[in-house]
């Protein structure tokens, strides 16, 4: 028998192509739903008036007295000295960049973009974070409104989050449901008596859901036994530095070695936090 490919195979070249495969990840979401971004590189202070009130003010007649009124303000401070960044570095030698099979510097530099962006948007939509050194999360926001909900979401419930919302004054039009996959596959499976799902798709989006005319951000960065209906525009993520990647070819040239720095810092408010409706499932988290 003659020796081929088929009964000799460990002699061959490994056909090796030059694609990395990338995993499947998430989308980042939260700064794609639409916050107010602000580039900073310090500490900032958002000056913010008081809530309107006409209750106090009355009605003055002729040649009468004008009453005096004091105008009240408050402010949200983001982005203190203390607050930290997301930092990596990557090594890697010489000879291993000559002799990869794709751009090493490239597919390097790509995955830790991806992981530094996976690591914000987790924060973005968490329930942790101090606002002193990491960032608070949507559900860490302070004075925000909140609603007990059941531990399956029921449409009375999403409904009652918006007569939150009305309530306060929120411009409805902006609104967005944030919420797990495993949450909205099951109100998704919700039927009419008749039999036919409630929830429709956007029909003038491909992929999108609305809810009692909001558009739907599923993220399973959501935290279990939680979910939220939002209004982003009134939600703020100072910006000091967005994912940026530095080359370092001196640093390690002792080794013959090269790296890759990626450095990213972020801190997130809310401009008005009753534009925030929190949901808390009974057995949630």
């Amino acid at each position: 028998m003659s020796n081929s490919t088929n009964n000799t195979a460990e002699l061959t070249a490994e056909q090796v192509q030059n694609v990395l495969v990338q995993p499947l990840q998430a989308a980042s979401l939260f700064l794609a739903a639409g916050p107010t971004v602000i580039n900073t590189a310090g500490p900032i202070r958002l000056p913010k008036a008081a809530k309107y009130d006409g209750s106090a003010l009355g009605f003055t007649g002729e040649s009468e007295l004008i009453p005096e009124r004091d105008a009240e303000f408050d402010e949200i401070q983001l982005m203190p000295s203390t607050m930290k960044s997301v930092k990596v570095i990557t090594r890697y030698s010489n000879e291993l960049a000559r002799q990869s099979v794709i751009a090493l510097d490239s597919a390097i530099k790509d995955k830790l973009v991806g992981d530094v962006a996976a690591k914000l948007d987790a924060q973005f939509f968490g329930a942790s974070g101090d606002g002193i050194t990491t960032p608070r999360g949507l559900f860490a926001l302070k004075d925000t409104q909140s609603l007990a909900a059941p531990s399956a979401l029921d449409y009375d419930t999403l409904i009652d989050a918006w007569g939150l919302a009305l309530a306060a004054n929120v411009n409805t039009q902006g609104l967005k449901w944030v919420m797990s996959s495993a949450d909205f596959v099951a109100l998704r499976k919700i039927k009419d008596a008749g039999g036919n799902y409630i929830l429709q798709p956007d029909v003038t989006a491909a992929g999108q859901f609305v809810l009692f005319g909001s558009p739907v951000v599923i993220s399973n960065r959501v935290p279990t036994g939680k979910a939220a209906l939002v209004d982003f525009s009134q939600v703020v993520v100072a910006q000091d530095l967005a994912p940026s990647v530095t080359i370092l070819k001196e640093r390690y040239a002792d080794t013959d070695e090269q790296a890759i720095r990626v450095v990213s810092r972020y801190d997130v408010g809310a401009l008005n936090p009753e534009a925030v409706v929190v949901l808390d499932k009974e057995d949630g988290a």
